[in-house]
């Protein structure tokens, strides 16, 4: 019998086995490398989503419930920390059909990062495309940026001998070498060394507001005003929206499978294999799974990120917020008001998680993504790197841009065109009944879904975009007025001069924070 007569016509969707081959180690020389370097577990996976997730908005989520008031506070990242698991998982189910339409086609994803918008181009159109593409590369500019400011404001609380601006321009040429970090599977040390100083940052904030106490004539007067309640509702809602970061690139590794050749066997369920076929149960993948080598072990890893998250966040914002109360209006760093302590400054915040995307859609405008020279692929991004630089000297306004990014681009980048675009994916009854991911019962099959993205596009259009932009825009421009461009010190405080004795013990090695008249966050 012939060997063409042998083979069983299947469709695949991915080669895991390869992938998890490729994934581990071949001797001793590579593991070394690989323990620090090249990662692509399940636990690598969880550090990007958990690390990534929250960053440096952690140190205003206070500034927030300043805004908000307690209550309000807490039941926001509850809703948006559930709102943004379910765009997440959305998110993975439109990957998992968009890839499998293209291996149905024999796609070869070999050293090519897919990313979010040639998702959405595959699954509905160039139009699709565009919007998806403007609105993530933007956020991911700004998201790029904020971390940069944060890292900056964090520095000048370590050592305020220069300006905050200055530590921008330093910190700046720092981070440029991010160019050199291939992709998302070698951020290994980097995702755990930033889930370490993410949750070290949390509970230093939490314990030391606690043992610090409620400072003097404190006042928790939040919600006072209405520009003030959306601009730290959106702040929230742009903390939840950490995956458009992580869903954006993933690493492919399948082999494209050559026409009459031999094609593997398609695994049946409970094997312990990949899944591989439409009729098989698949599993619920994050974007970011493909960086990953077991990618089949891959559930609900974003979902269990967002609940470690909250253990930190809840804790941290509610304790800063009763011990300093509305003085965090004018104190969107919490940093600013802890005393100056070797434990505080050992808290620090990394960079670098937003920067990646943008370099690989760079690298596919100028047709630098198939190069294989590290050196030229770094070169070739380091364009990338000036405006973030830039636009973080022109805008220092830590804190109120959070919320203006959430309400204009994270808005639509993380919420509104997933839940749209999972609903007009699987408009036509065919295409729902082909869908390689079935809906949960736990979700109302088909009907539960749509009714649960409707709802999302409709409240994040209304509060979030509508209500979050005006009160955001409002706030940042009042920044604008108060501070200008290009400002030297964004809330920095008085000269030591100026300042009058601390009144707690615990501050005596810093001055005592000040509702400086030049502070103001928030609109009078």
């Amino acid at each position: 019998m012939a060997s063409s007569d042998k083979v069983v016509e299947t469709v695949i969707v991915g080669n895991y086995v390869e992938m998890e081959t490729e994934g581990k180690p071949k001797g001793m020389k590579s593991k070394i490398p690989n323990l620090f370097w090249h990662g692509g577990s399940v636990y690598d996976a969880w550090f990007s989503c958990a690390s990534n997730q929250v960053a440096q908005v952690l140190l205003t989520l206070p500034y927030s419930f300043s805004q908000l008031g307690m209550l309000s506070g807490i039941l926001f990242q509850l809703f948006y920390g559930l709102m943004g698991s379910w765009t997440a998982y959305l998110i993975s189910i439109l990957y998992v059909e968009y890839r499998t339409r293209k291996e149905r086609e024999k796609v070869d994803f070999r050293n090519h990062v897919i990313q979010w918008f040639e998702v959405l181009d595959g699954l509905l159109g160039k139009h699709w495309r565009n919007v998806g593409l403007a609105f993530n590369c933007t956020f991911l500019l700004f998201g790029s940026v904020i971390q940069l400011i944060a890292c900056a404001s964090n520095i000048y609380y370590i050592n305020d001998n220069l300006d905050k601006r200055t530590w921008t321009y330093i910190f700046g040429a720092c981070c440029a070498t991010t160019v050199f970090i291939p992709s998302f599977h070698n951020y290994r040390i980097w995702s755990f060394l930033g889930l370490i100083m993410t949750t070290y940052t949390a509970w230093y904030l939490t314990i030391a507001s606690l043992l610090h106490g409620q400072v003097e004539g404190v006042k928790h007067s939040g919600p006072t005003k209405l520009v003030l309640y959306f601009t730290g509702a959106t702040n929230i809602l742009y903390t939840f929206g950490g995956h458009a970061v992580t869903h954006t690139p993933q690493a492919e590794k399948a082999r494209k499978v050559e026409s009459g050749g031999i094609k593997p066997k398609i695994n049946e369920p409970g094997e312990g294999r990949p899944f591989s076929g439409p009729d098989t149960k698949t599993n619920r993948l994050q974007e970011i799974m493909h960086a990953m080598w077991k990618p089949q072990k891959f559930k609900a890893i974003y979902l269990i990120a967002t609940l470690y998250v909250l253990t930190l966040t809840l804790p941290v914002a509610a304790a800063v917020y009763w011990a300093f109360g509305d003085m965090l209006l004018d104190h969107s760093n919490a940093f600013s008001l802890l005393p100056r302590t070797p434990f505080r400054d050992m808290a620090f915040i990394t960079f670098g998680f937003a920067c990646t995307p943008l370099y690989f859609v760079w690298e596919k405008a100028i047709g630098m993504h198939e190069c294989k020279s590290l050196c030229k692929r770094a070169a070739a991004r380091l364009p990338v790197v000036v405006p973030i630089w830039f636009l973080a000297i022109i805008f220092p306004f830590f804190g109120p841009i959070n919320s203006t990014v959430g309400s204009l681009l994270v808005s639509f980048t993380v919420y509104v065109i997933p839940a749209l675009a999972h609903i007009f994916t699987f408009r036509s009854a065919t295409a729902r009944e082909n869908a390689v991911e079935q809906p949960s019962k736990y979700f109302g099959r088909w009907v539960g879904t749509y009714t649960i993205n409707v709802f999302v596009v409709v409240w994040v259009l209304i509060v979030g975009f509508g209500f979050g932009g005006w009160a955001s825009m409002t706030n940042f421009i009042h920044q604008i007025d108060t501070f200008g461009l290009f400002t030297k010190c964004y809330q920095c405080p008085p000269p030591a001069s100026a300042v009058s004795p601390p009144p707690h013990g615990l501050n005596a090695t810093t001055a005592a924070p000040l509702h400086h008249p030049f502070n103001h966050t928030h609109s009078p």
